[in-house]
């Protein structure tokens, strides 16, 4: 749904955390500037009390928090939240715990969340590192994950700003080690170099089998939920690529 194109002004969201540094190796986000609508200021107020998780550093409880016992699937950096809803649309069955920092789009998917009544959304407005390491608890030797989404994430494209990439071998150890047996995780990206690095990146982890084979050089068919955003059916037009990149806990 497209929002009223005039201009308005900055809404002040309460509860939205304050900008904030993260002194870290990992960081899941860099902080951009944007304006909150008045659409999804109304539902910070209207639909936010349910839907938004607070930051606490104890471990979920996803059968309280999801008020019953479903797969779980993380999602890192949701941006405005169209492949999210759609997803959790087409998975009523599944959970879907999604990280964002910023305001606008969070703002976004809690609008979507009302208008199509999804009910398996929780959203974290915090660094997904940090929900990684305090908030997603291990079960036994494994995790409590059934699979997780990294879809378009900053490619930095300058060579010497690679280091700033969000898929690094640190995150993915930990992303791996949350994972249950079988659970899975799946990146995508319209940035080659960047899909070469998550494909390296990713068979480097122990923890981690590729579904794909080497017909297709390590990439994956793209998965039928993953809907075409209007970004991406641009780019595609102008005959860019995308790479999906699906691995599996072992």
């Amino acid at each position: 749904m497209i929002e009223n194109s005039a201009p308005t002004p900055p809404v002040r969201i309460e509860g939205a955390p304050a900008d904030e540094s993260h002194h870290r190796s990992i960081r899941s986000f860099v902080r951009r500037t944007g304006r909150t609508t008045i659409g999804q200021a109304k539902a910070f107020a209207d639909v936010g009390p349910r839907f938004l998780l607070p930051y606490t550093g104890e471990a979920i409880d996803f059968a309280a928090v999801y008020e019953r016992s479903a797969p779980t699937i993380l999602e890192i950096g949701f941006g405005m939240g169209e492949a999210t809803a759609h997803i959790a649309a087409l998975m009523p069955e599944k959970n879907f715990l999604c990280c964002e920092v910023h305001t606008p789009g969070v703002g976004a998917l809690l609008k979507r969340i009302g208008e199509q009544s999804l009910g398996n959304i929780r959203i974290l407005q915090h660094d997904a590192v940090e929900v990684i390491d305090h908030m997603l608890p291990k079960v036994g030797g494994s995790g409590s994950l059934d699979g997780a989404h990294i879809f378009f994430p900053d490619p930095w494209h300058k060579t010497k700003h690679n280091k700033r990439r969000l898929i690094q071998a640190p995150l993915i150890a930990k992303l791996a080690a949350r994972l249950k047996p079988g659970g899975y995780l799946h990146c995508a990206t319209d940035w080659q170099p960047y899909a070469e690095q998550i494909l390296e990146v990713l068979s480097a982890e122990p923890l981690l089998k590729n579904t794909a084979d080497a017909s297709t050089n390590g990439y994956a068919p793209k998965p039928d939920y993953r809907p075409l955003t209007k970004f991406e059916n641009r780019g595609i037009k102008l005959g860019h690529g995308v790479w999906d990149v699906v691995f599996t806990r072992v």
